[in-house]
């Protein structure tokens, strides 16, 4: 499986008028943006509190584009499937569940793009971010790419599942050092690796939330 191409010159053009909305709207503030490796394959997990988590992931980082996996029924119509393709989303079958997105992320990642990732799969309903599912930890194993955690504050205030548009609360991304290929090797190669993987990448994101940074 191949990794779709796009357009570069309209993804620009979305995301520069994104990040506008965001930091005029929602006064986006962008840490750590360094860690995100300038080239190469390279895997961005973040938590998931609502629909803006993905703009705002990728709107922040100037320096590559940013690909996301997006179900196909989201292509059904003509012109916003052509939008999606445009802006570098890679559409993923239904009826494949897991198993088709892990191979679509893989070719993203072998390709040598960067990929965002959501491992708790779905928005959280309460704002509190959940257990990695288990396809993260298979996903990083085989890709061997560098893994960046981020952490997207604010966006469930501004647009939660309870919300029917956008609030102007103050959203903020901080993105941490990579997790290198090496330190997941570290974690042994029995049965529960893909656990530890899952384990190893949330607590990293969580220990970027500022509120965590706040109580130490």
């Amino acid at each position: 499986m191949s990794a779709p191409a796009y357009s570069p010159f309209l993804y620009t053009f979305c995301r520069r008028a994104l990040r506008l909305f965001l930091t005029l709207y929602n006064r986006l503030e962008v840490h750590g943006i360094e860690h995100v490796p300038e080239q190469g394959g390279v895997l961005l997990v973040a938590n998931h509190a609502s629909f803006l988590d993905p703009p705002a992931l990728g709107c922040a980082i100037t320096n590559r584009n940013v690909r996301y996996m997006a179900r196909d029924s989201l292509f059904a119509n003509r012109w916003f499937g052509r939008l999606l393709r445009g802006i570098a989303a890679v559409p993923i079958s239904r009826e494949k569940g897991d198993i088709g997105a892990l191979k679509g992320a893989l070719a993203v990642l072998k390709a040598g793009d960067c990929l965002g990732f959501f491992p708790e799969g779905t928005r959280t309903a309460t704002g509190e971010m959940r257990e990695a599912k288990g396809g993260i930890g298979f996903l990083v194993a085989k890709a061997r790419v560098p893994v960046v955690p981020a952490y997207i504050d604010g966006t469930f205030d501004a647009f939660s599942r309870k919300h029917r548009w956008i609030r102007p609360a103050k959203v903020r991304i901080f993105y941490g050092p990579p997790i290198l290929p090496s330190e997941c090797d570290q974690l042994g190669d029995g049965r529960d690796l893909y656990d530890k993987i899952g384990e190893l990448i949330t607590e990293r994101i969580r220990r970027l939330n500022p509120a965590n940074k706040m109580l130490n």
